[in-house]
């Protein structure tokens, strides 16, 4: 290699490293504001986070050693290619991704890619629509939480999944005319038995015992999740100290115009900010601007698919280690917020017709930026499981009538195509 490729960037580096000093001076100036901010944040970590990505990320690690990933990926196949050109295993990353948020699609992607289950276009292409907020986080956290009506979240989840899908139909045509792998190619004949020998190939790959299967996936687990406080602490805590700072409202005046020119109220360009940099305290910050209802829907919808600067480097950690590229990411992640804002204008008339009068229930209440949730509206334990698993079983069994159907319209022409 050159010796002048090993060079890095001198505007860079310059950019980057005055940027770090001037904030670690502005956070020892303002150490209250930031020691406050690292408070708040752990304790969104460690009541919210952690607890509800800690077993996915456990069973997706055990679910992908024993092999049942490579099984639904052959059953999954003759939907996921045709609909969004990635394999059958993308199906696992989808729904993993809608149960646990983020970044579950992050850390699933990255191990399939390390695996060889999906080339570098591939995974490009499932990270682009798979990461997505969990139900529980737009129903409860936001409708319940934040809003204070849990109709809203029948509006938000609507708009943010049907986006979701909308900018994986787009992303199919990324760099469509690379080459599929000849093993990705869909075939409808005795699929059962071929996911049966891809289930028993992947564990004979794999050969762990399942106690090092357990311990490793503990361990991994923990690692990942540790990673995303941190960058959850960085973040609460740059936004803190630019708000202390005043930096914020310098860059508030000009948003607020741009805000105006689209149509919005200037008031939610403090909630735009700080949803570029993080998704709880940006979602916050709009649900309670001084503006009509469907404004701050918008803008919190978008902050939700945007997802915030904090996941994205998250993201960005994981896939560290591979060759997935982050500037598709990006530009989904862009899309998405765009999406998703049209989205929400188009349900909110419509499913408040429908849903305004019926409250739905509360799935998770996050006290630390609501003095609490309205009285009545949490279920127990019991109930969200029944929820949760009734939910479940509903999209698995869509899901297998797609595939029924996907199969049987390819069979057929298949049939007339060659007979």
């Amino acid at each position: 290699m050159d010796e002048n490729e090993k060079q890095p960037n001198r505007t860079a580096t310059m950019i980057t490293g005055f940027t770090m000093l001037l904030l670690t001076i502005m956070l020892i100036v303002f150490s209250e504001h930031g020691y406050h901010a690292t408070v708040g944040a752990l304790k969104l970590f460690f009541e919210v986070v952690f607890p509800s990505l800690l077993p996915f990320f456990i069973l997706s690690d055990v679910l992908l050693s024993t092999g049942m990933v490579h099984y639904l990926g052959v059953w999954f196949e003759p939907l996921m290619r045709p609909l969004f050109n990635v394999p059958g295993v993308g199906s696992f990353v989808f729904s993993m991704g809608l149960a646990a948020g983020y970044p579950m699609d992050a850390v699933l992607t990255a191990k399939f890619r390390k695996q060889g289950l999906c080339t570098k276009t591939e995974g490009e292409r499932l990270l682009a629509f798979s990461n997505s907020a969990d139900p529980l986080f737009i129903f409860g956290a936001v409708a319940v939480g934040m809003f204070g009506q849990p109709a809203l979240g029948a509006v938000l989840a609507l708009a943010h999944y049907a986006s979701v899908l909308m900018v994986g139909l787009t992303f199919r045509f990324y760099r469509r005319r690379d080459l599929v792998p000849p093993e990705a190619g869909v075939v409808v004949r005795g699929i059962h038995r071929r996911a049966m020998d891809a289930m028993m190939r992947g564990r004979a790959e794999d050969g762990r015992p399942m106690g090092k299967v357990l311990n490793e996936a503990i361990s991994d687990a923990i690692s990942t999740l540790f990673l995303i406080m941190s960058f959850m602490v960085l973040f609460a805590v740059l936004i803190r100290v630019l708000t202390a700072t005043g930096l914020m409202e310098l860059i508030e005046a000009p948003l607020g115009m741009l805000l105006r020119w689209v149509g919005l109220s200037p008031n939610l360009a403090n909630a735009t900010i700080q949803g570029l940099f993080e998704i709880d305290l940006g979602s916050a910050a709009a649900a309670h601007a001084s503006a009509p209802l469907i404004q701050r829907l918008v803008v919190v919808s978008a902050i939700i698919a945007w997802s915030g600067l904090s996941v994205h480097g998250q993201v960005a950690s994981v896939l560290a280690d591979t060759d997935i590229s982050m500037r598709p990411y990006f530009m989904a992640r862009a899309l998405h917020a765009v999406y998703a804002g049209i989205m929400t204008v188009a349900f909110y008339r419509p499913v408040e017709s429908v849903l305004g009068n019926i409250t739905l229930p509360a799935f998770a209440a996050r006290d630390f930026l609501v003095a609490g949730a309205p009285s009545g509206m949490m279920l127990d334990g019991l109930h969200l499981s029944i929820v949760i698993m009734g939910i479940s079983l509903a999209s698995l069994v869509i899901g297998a009538v797609l595939v029924g159907l996907v199969r049987e319209i390819r069979r057929g022409w298949l049939l007339f195509r060659y007979r």
